[in-house]
């Protein structure tokens, strides 16, 4: 074997202390396909953005430094009267929810994902008479549930939605039963149990109009700590999980190996999406997050791949603690109303590139797990093999890859501070090679970008003509299902394998 030259700019630290090696072995075991990265539709008090595109616009789409896919949005309860606002241009409605219409078109424009979730049904529809959870001393302290004999107006109700949507150009992807179903709260909130939720899905999500709303996907109710028993007791019942598309839920003061591993096992096991709805790494903090806060972030995205998300949606898109500056004056300089912040360059590293890819099994020489000294992942898709490092300790390291294919070039992402962000340098490798060591700065994030050798390996070019399998899943290139697989897109097979492959619907 020739030697492995490895170029990678700023690396070398004069007072860096060189640690010993790591070494990680990226099996050939698939485990999901991961559809995408994003953040809802809104910053302070969830506050939709109305006629500000500039967060959306900076974060979503291939053509943008961030590579987001999914959009979060509020189906919100409240009612707006029967005022119309002229310059909104929108089909009347009784409840506010143009405010995310700018928003969504643009996403949806540039290729995206947008879904909606309720924090609460219509007041009258529920046991306290009101949008709000009831917990508080105005309330009455009255917990807010979906009357029973409401059940059945429900889905219709999501079906409004969505025709309000439609016919403001906007095709939603889905839509999900309830925002933190187990958490009691004094703002838009309903309760319900396990066996609540089993019983609204069971018995009357059928009217909910897949086929009039382009094949919409229902979404479970998202409880605040992923708690399994949510997910579990839909998937266990065979009605349920036959209505049910997407297992979802929040990491709020649960590690995503935890709860979510366990929602995840049980979801893997019928065939379903799992997506991380909502969380804020060191929410409302007092001061812009240094550098270990964004490495921990990076641990987060990191652990909720490893625990079998196949979606992560953070919280605000726009928040001094999230990816797009307020411009409020306490948290500046740094804090520039609509200018990008580090965090979203962090998110960057998995949503520009692991969007679309299959993740592989991995092992390491030193211990990973909840927010470890160092962690690490690994995806193909497509030419490319994708690996994730993340050190968070103050010495340097050589890491060592073994990989399940031989590489032929490949390319490195370095970011090691609020003010080095996604550097990019070159490996260069003399011929083929399977093992291969590179450099692991301290207190990074790396990723390692390889690019396969197809006559090594046995990958060919995709295909020019696929016959469709009805026991295959197909996603777009960014990762999005694809309800008529056409043209280029990743084909999911039932053994758990990916390719690319080319569907040719004039044949």
């Amino acid at each position: 074997m020739k030697r492995i030259q490895i170029t990678l700019a700023a690396l070398v630290v004069a007072s860096a202390i060189h640690a010993g090696t790591i070494t990680v072995t990226v099996s050939d075991t698939r485990c999901q396909t991961i559809t995408g990265f994003g953040a809802a539709c809104c910053d302070g008090a969830m506050c939709p953005f109305g006629n500000d595109t500039a967060p959306v616009k900076l974060l979503y789409g291939p053509q943008s430094e961030i590579g987001l896919n999914i959009m979060r949005m509020e189906i919100s309860p409240n009612f707006i009267g029967d005022v119309v606002v002229p310059e909104w241009n929108y089909w009347d409605s009784p409840y506010d929810w143009k405010g995310s219409l700018p928003s969504a078109k643009i996403v949806k424009q540039r290729g995206g994902i947008v879904f909606g979730t309720p924090w609460s049904p219509p007041g009258e529809y529920k046991t306290n008479g009101t949008a709000q959870g009831g917990n508080a001393e105005d309330q009455g302290y009255q917990r807010g549930e979906l009357r029973a004999d409401c059940y059945d107006k429900f889905f219709p109700w999501l079906n409004t939605f969505l025709e309000y949507m439609k016919n403001n150009g906007v095709d939603v992807d889905a839509v999900s039963v309830q925002n933190e179903p187990d958490w009691w709260v004094n703002y838009s909130g309903c309760l319900y149990t396990p066996q609540q939720q089993l019983n609204l899905v069971k018995n009357y999500a059928h009217m909910l109009d897949r086929e009039k709303y382009n094949g919409v996907r229902l979404i479970s109710a998202e409880p605040l700590g992923f708690n399994p028993e949510y997910s579990n007791m839909l998937l266990n019942d065979a009605v349920a999980r036959d209505q049910v598309d997407i297992i979802a839920g929040h990491i709020y003061g649960h590690p995503p190996l935890g709860d979510l591993k366990n929602a995840a096992t049980l979801a893997a096991k019928y065939g379903k999406e799992v997506w991380m709805t909502e969380h804020s790494v060191t929410d409302n903090i007092d001061h812009l997050p240094n550098w270990h806060e964004q490495l921990i972030f990076a641990e987060e995205l990191n652990e909720c791949m490893l625990a079998g998300c196949t979606g992560y949606i953070y919280w605000y898109m726009r928040a001094h603690w999230a990816f797009v500056g307020t411009g409020e004056s306490k948290y500046n300089p740094g804090n520039t109303k609509n200018k990008l912040l580090p965090r979203a360059y962090v998110m960057s590293h998995f949503s520009k590139h692991v969007t679309g890819s299959t993740r592989l099994s991995t092992t390491s020489s030193v211990n990973t797990g909840t927010n470890s000294a160092f962690e690490t992942s690994a995806y193909i898709k497509g030419d490319s093999l994708i690996v994730m490092a993340i050190d968070t300790t103050k010495y340097a390291h050589d890491l060592k890859l073994k990989l399940p294919v031989k590489v032929k070039s490949g390319v490195h992402l370095l970011s090691t501070s609020n003010e080095s962000l996604c550097k990019e340098s070159p490996i260069t490798i003399d011929e083929p090679v399977q093992e291969l060591t590179v450099s692991l700065p301290e207190r990074s994030f790396n990723t390692y970008i390889f690019m396969i050798d197809r006559d090594e390996t046995g990958i060919h070019q995709a295909q020019t003509t696929h016959a469709v399998s009805s026991k295959s899943k197909f996603y777009d290139l960014q990762g999005r299902p694809m309800t008529t697989p056409h043209g280029l897109c990743i084909e999911q097979r039932p053994d758990g394998s990916s390719k690319i492959v080319y569907i040719n619907h004039s044949r």
